[in-house]
């Protein structure tokens, strides 16, 4: 049919390959499963991150205590809880078995049984602990501004321990080279800079009613932080059996 048919073909056609070799197509449906994965664990950390703050504040109100964190706050913690993370995240390279996966169905959704899973777990153990801080110190005592303060370090610390666990979805943390992603190793520490020099700023600190918090309370809460870390280690424990 000459240049004319090949023009045809082209335009009807589903996939071209422009370079003449078929391992081309093994690197294309390589980058394409990466990329999905990585929109998956970028769904799951934002949700996650979310339904946590929904729960500490759906308890708070059953408790008939006061809410756990200001609008100020709360903004800030979507900020630096997510804000650099999830953008790091969507750069997290392939983790070697992509092409031994089977086929995804076009209709299967990306919300689905394993992503629910993974926000049930972590948004309840995340919301579900803040919830004790908070609940603590309030009938402990403490001012309400001490008790948001300290909540609100502690989503910010639950936030950077789930954003490096979701580098996969079923590996341990600690079996992933550390630096193979360098902008989510940057990012998790600098977002927790960024929390705790605001702590320190004169106007800042006074718009998001924080303060700095003592060494003791520092430990207390990187304990809880790591429970976390704990829960998702054994919930990808687990998927990795069924």
């Amino acid at each position: 049919m000459g240049k004319r048919g090949t023009d045809v073909a082209r335009e009807t056609a589903e996939l071209i390959i422009t370079d003449d070799n078929f391992a081309s197509l093994v690197d294309g449906i390589e980058q394409g499963r990466i990329v999905y994965g990585n929109i998956r664990k970028v769904i799951a950390l934002l949700i996650a991150t979310g339904f946590s703050a929904l729960l500490l504040f759906f308890l708070t109100v059953l408790a008939g205590l006061p809410m756990p964190l200001i609008a100020t706050q709360l903004l800030w913690l979507n900020l630096v809880a997510n804000g650099l993370q999830d953008v790091a995240l969507a750069c997290e390279p392939k983790e070697g078995a992509e092409l031994d996966r089977p086929p995804r169905s076009p209709a299967e959704p990306i919300f689905e049984s394993h992503i629910i899973q993974h926000v049930l777990v972590t948004g309840t153990v995340m919301g579900g602990l803040a919830f004790v801080v908070y609940a603590y110190l309030m009938n402990g005592g403490s001012t309400v501004e001490h008790a948001r303060n300290m909540t609100l370090m502690l989503m910010v610390l639950f936030g950077n321990i789930h954003a490096l666990s979701s580098r996969s979805e079923t590996r341990s943390l600690f079996r992933i080279r550390f630096f193979a992603n360098p902008f989510l190793v940057l990012a998790v520490p600098l977002a927790q800079a960024i929390h705790i020099g605001a702590m320190y700023a004169p106007g800042l600190s006074s718009v998001l009613a924080l303060s700095p918090i003592s060494l003791a309370e520092w430990l207390i809460l990187a304990a809880m932080s790591l429970l976390l870390l704990l829960v998702e280690e054994a919930h990808k424990a687990w998927l990795r059996r069924h």
